[in-house]
This record gives C-alpha cells, structure tokens and sequence, in this order.
C-alpha cells in the first residue's frame, strides 16, 4: 500500500516546469508542489499541540 501511495505522488515537477506556458503557471507548480508538505507540517503539529495539552491535564 506505501509503495502505491508512493507510485501515485511522484511528480516530475521538473518537467512540468519545463513546458510552463508562463511564469505565473512556475509560481502554481511551486506553490501546489509544497501545499501537501505544509498541510502534513501543519497536521504533525496540531497532533503534537493536543498530545501535550492532554499530558499537562492529567499531572
């Protein structure tokens, strides 16, 4: 199954870039290629916040 997910995300943003019609459709590539990293930086930590407000209720 990680190696599907894995299959599914690859993106070769290179080339993408490549044959960009312009500069403004760069920008989008970059921009959409980090959205999933910040939403997943994002998530780890709001995870993170909620396990140690809930640590620091129970002492």
């Amino acid at each position: 199954m990680k190696s599907l997910i894995l299959f599914l995300q690859q993106v070769n943003i290179e080339q993408k870039l490549k044959n960009a019609p312009d500069s403004q459709y760069q920008v989008g590539i970059l921009i959409g290629s980090f959205v999933p990293f910040i939403v997943l930086v994002g998530l780890a930590y709001a995870l993170y916040y909620r396990a140690k407000k809930k640590e620091q209720n129970l002492k």
